[in-house]
C-alpha cells in the first residue's frame, strides 16, 4: 500500500515494487525496491505531469532523501513527478551488507548474488516499474555519477524507455578497463591534493603528523575500525566534493589532544574519521565498485591497489621518510579495507572472489548509441576527480546527438552543490532551448 505525506511543497508518496532477482529468470526469485515518488504540492492532482527517475552515484547509495525542495528536485518539480529510486540492494531496497549476506550461502554464492546488482540489473529494474507508473509512455532519467553509466546502459539496452536522458558527472568510457580508470584517476588526485595544499599550506604538516602517528600506533577507532596510515590517506575521496577541501582541513585541524600519556587522537578527530571511513551504510559501494568497470574475460583483480603501486608518490611510508607532502587517495576501493572496517571484514572472501572474476558480460553497446535518437545532455566537470574527463569526453562523442556542457564551475557534486542552475541548464540541452 502508498503512504503519501507533505513536507514544504512537495507530495511524497513510498513506494514498493517487487521485481526478479534476475531478469533472466523472471518467474524465480524476487526482491523488493523502495522508491519515494516526489510531486510539487500544487501540481499533485495532475495526472499528465511526465515522469523523471532519479538514478543516484555510487555504487551502493539510495536515493537522496531532500526535505522539501531542495537542489535540483526544485528545478525538477517545476516539470515532473520525480521518482527517486533506492536501487536494488541499497537503502529500504531490500538490503544487501554484512547481515543479510549471509543468508544466501557462503562466499561463492554471495559473490554469484551480487553479480546481479551492476548498471544492467538496475536498468532492468526500471524498466519493469516504469509501465505501473507512467501507463507505457518513457520517463526522463535523471543520472549522477554512478547513475550515469546506468544511463548509458539504458541507452544501449532500452532507449524505447526514454524521453530524454540527462547525465551529470556520469559518463564512464566504453571500453576501459578497471586499470584504465585508475592509471588516469591517480595523476587527477595529485592535483586536487596540490591545490588543496595551495589553499591549506598548514595542512602539510598536519597530515604528516597524523599518518606518523598511525605508522607508529594503528589506533582502533571506537566503532571497531583499524586506523592506518593508507586508511587516513583515502579520506582525500573528500576532495572531489564543493566543500571537500574545506571539510578536510577542518577535519585535520584538531586532530590531537594533549593527554596524561602525551599527544593522542583526539576523541572528536577519531569520531568524525570514523564516520566517513565506514562502510556500514554503503558495503555495497566496496563490493562492487571495481566491478563497474568490468565488461570482459579480464577481472579487475583490485585494480586501484596493483596501480598504486605505479604511482609510489602515495607510498605513505617513503613520503614521510622525506621531507614532501602526504598525498591522499579517494574514489578507489583496497583489499585492506575489508581488514580495517568491521562492516566489510565478514565479506573479505566475497570480494576476494569478485575481483577474480572473469566473466562479466558487456555493458554498452556501442553500435546502438551510435544511432542513438534519445535527446542526451551530460555535464561533464572539467578535472573531475572521480570520472575522467578525457574518458567521459570520449564517449560523448560515441553517442549520437549528445551534447555535452563542460564546466570548472564546478565539482562531481555541481548537481546538489548548484541548486537547480545544473538540471535546468542540462534539460534546455535536451530541448534544444540554448
Amino acid at each position: 500500500m502508498s503512504v503519501s505525506y507533505r513536507q514544504p511543497g512537495v507530495v511524497l508518496t513510498d513506494r514498493r515494487f517487487t521485481v526478479p532477482l534476475d531478469h533472466e529468470d523472471p518467474t524465480g526469485e524476487t526482491i523488493e525496491l523502495y522508491a519515494r515518488e516526489a510531486v510539487a504540492s500544487d501540481k499533485a492532482d495532475r495526472e499528465d505531469l511526465p515522469w523523471l527517475v532519479y538514478l543516484q552515484g555510487g555504487p551502493g547509495f539510495g536515493a537522496n532523501r531532500f526535505v522539501g525542495r531542495q537542489a535540483w528536485l526544485d528545478r525538477a518539480l517545476d516539470d515532473y513527478r520525480v521518482l527517486l529510486l533506492d536501487q536494488r540492494g541499497t537503502g529500504h531496497s531490500t538490503p544487501l551488507n554484512r547481515q543479510t549476506l549471509p543468508l544466501r550461502g557462503g562466499p561463492a554464492n554471495q559473490a554469484e548474488h551480487l553479480t546481479r546488482f551492476r548498471a544492467d540489473s538496475i536498468v532492468r529494474d526500471c524498466e519493469t516499474i516504469r509501465p505501473a507508473l507512467t501507463g507505457g509512455a518513457p520517463w526522463t532519467v535523471l543520472g549522477q555519477s554512478f547513475g550515469g553509466f546506468c544511463t548509458v546502459n539504458y541507452l544501449s539496452t532500452a532507449p524505447e524507455g526514454l524521453r530524454a536522458a540527462v547525465l551529470t558527472g556520469g559518463l564512464p568510457s566504453l571500453d576501459a578497463h578497471a586499470d584504465d580508470v585508475y592509471r588516469a584517476a591517480y595523476p587527477r588526485i595529485e592535483r586536487k591534493v596540490a591545490a588543496h595544499y595551495d589553499r591549506y599550506p598548514q595542512d602539510v604538516e598536519r597530515a604528516r603528523r597524523i599518518a606518523e602517528y598511525l605508522l607508529r600506533h594503528e589506533p582502533v577507532l571506537p566503532n571497531g575500525y583499524r586506523l592506518t596510515a593508507e586508511a587516513f590517506q583515502s579520506l582525500g575521496i573528500m576532495l572531489g566534493g564543493s566543500d571537500g577541501s574545506h571539510r578536510l582541513h577542518f577535519l585535520l585541524e584538531h586532530a590531537f589532544v594533549r593527554t596524561p600519556r602525551g599527544h593522542e587522537l583526539s576523541d572528536a578527530f577519531q569520531e568524525e574519521v570514523q564516520n566517513s571511513l565506514s562502510y556500514a551504510g554503503h558495503p555495497l559501494y566496496a563490493l562492487v565498485h571495481e566491478a563497474c568497470y568490468a565488461q570482459d574475460a579480464r577481472p579487475t583483480a583490485w585494480s586501484a591497489e596493483r596501480v598504486r603501486g605505479e604511482f609510489p608518490q602515495f607510498d605513505a611510508a617513503k613520503t614521510l621518510a622525506g621531507d614532501g607532502p602526504l598525498l591522499f587517495t579517494g574514489e578507489s576501493i583496497h583489499p585492506w579495507m575489508f581488514d580495517c572496517d568491521p562492516a566489510l571484514r565478514p565479506l573479505r572472501e566475497t570480494a576476494e572472489l569478485l575481483a577474480a572474476r572473469t566473466d562479466w558480460p558487456a555493458l554498452y553497446d556501442p553500435a546502438r548509441l551510435a544511432v542513438n535518437e534519445v535527446p542526451v545532455a551530460a555535464a561533464v566537470y572539467h578535472d573531475d576527480m572521480y570520472v575522467d574527463t578525457a574518458h567521459s569526453l570520449r564517449t560523448a562523442r560515441s553517442v549520437r546527438g549528445l551534447r555535452t556542457w563542460v564546466t570548472d564551475e564546478f565539482e562531481h557534486d555541481g548537481v546538489r552543490a548548484g541548486g537547480p542552475r545544473v538540471l535546468d541548464r542540462l534539460l534546455a540541452l535536451t530541448r534544444d532551448e540554448v
